[in-house]
């Protein structure tokens, strides 16, 4: 039987589809997700109560979404955005030339990626925004690692992109995520973390990006603790207590400074 979790994450991966589709057969839903017809059914009736779908005959419609906290990609590319730039600038000190890295989705790994135009590097990808932006240059090389695609980040995600990544091995891997307390990383559903714990596993060292506003916040599921990760660059606006903790763990800890992104690190 489907846990609670596992219920809710499926009825949002049918809304994004269908956000997507604008329309979809019941039959599609089905094969889609994995599931009964009935249960498919069941979905929809819950989606239509929240003001998402209109059922239809044979299928469904994608009305709007109406969820005040879900914000799309374009606007959150301004949330604390001189700090994640100084934090893109920073990650990009600690990648070398011609090596191969894989970069993550998310509005502060595309800052990254823009600090990285350019270079001399293979950029392993599952974001498409990231992917267009790194592309346009000659001398770096992108792969873009296919999957379904999450329209509230244009990242792929999903058993294709999981299965792509086993075939890849980097020296960096650089991440961000939706909240970092003592306990870990977090981010927002299980398919991100699928595809960010594969990503782990391809790395030699795994670099967390998150600005200061994510610390001390937990989302919806634990990435992973930060025993796992090899450094973690925030900004220096993050508060002494949030700084006490982050220097107790074992990761190394640098803050970018926003106008001129000077690094201060943990002694």
């Amino acid at each position: 039987m489907a846990g609670e979790n596992e219920i809710t994450d499926r009825r949002a991966k049918a809304a994004e589809m269908l956000s997507i589709q604008g329309f979809m057969p019941l039959s599609e839903l089905c094969r889609l997700l994995g599931v009964s017809e009935s249960t498919v059914r069941r979905d929809l009736e819950v989606l239509e109560e929240q003001g998402l779908i209109k059922r239809t005959y044979g299928g469904a419609v994608y009305v709007k979404d109406t969820s005040p906290h879900k914000l799309a990609f374009a606007e959150r590319e301004t949330t604390a955005l001189d700090e994640k730039q100084a934090i893109a600038r920073t990650v990009a000190g600690l990648i070398p030339e011609n090596q191969t890295i894989i970069l993550n989705g998310g509005t502060t790994c595309r800052e990254v990626a823009r600090a990285l135009a350019g270079r001399r590097l293979s950029v392993v990808t599952n974001s498409v925004p990231v992917a267009s932006l790194l592309s346009a240059a000659l001398a770096t090389e992108v792969t873009l690692v296919g999957g379904y695609v999450y329209p509230r980040t244009g990242v792929c995600l999903g058993s294709m992109t999981v299965e792509q990544l086993q075939r890849v091995h980097a020296t960096q891997l650089v991440m961000s995520c939706a909240g970092v307390t003592q306990e870990g990383a977090f981010n927002a559903n299980q398919m991100m973390i699928d595809v960010e714990r594969r990503m782990m596993g391809m790395a030699d060292q795994v670099i967390l990006a998150a600005d200061h506003t994510k610390l001390g916040m937990r989302s919806v599921v634990k990435l992973c603790g930060l025993d796992e990760v090899d450094v973690v660059v925030t900004d220096a606006g993050a508060d002494p207590a949030s700084r006490a903790w982050l220097e107790a763990q074992a990761a190394r800890v640098i803050y970018a400074e926003r106008e001129n992104a000077d690094l201060t690190e943990r002694t």
